[in-house]
């Protein structure tokens, strides 16, 4: 089985108003260069849920793909946790 070069990020679903799309918030820390404190940055992607399962709250499990449009590219591989009602 070949290794995929595709990068993957875990992060929470913020929105799934949009069909078979979601919001998928990735927040990583980092140290500030000056002040050494570490801060917390956060990235908002797009990504593809074919089968329109994601509910926002989950953490999910996102590849890189191919642009499927303007600003999404890339996909829901699983949904790693549910979000408690």
């Amino acid at each position: 089985m070949a290794t995929s070069n595709r990068k993957r990020r875990i992060g929470r679903a913020a929105s799934d108003a949009h069909q078979k799309t979601v919001v998928v918030v990735v927040e990583r820390r980092q140290a500030h260069p000056l002040y050494k404190k570490t801060i917390s940055l956060s990235s908002r992607f797009l990504a593809h849920d074919e089968k329109n399962e994601v509910r926002a709250g989950d953490q999910v499990l996102i590849e890189e793909t191919r642009p499927l449009s303007k600003r999404k590219c890339w996909r829901v591989l699983e949904i790693l946790e549910r979000a408690t009602v």
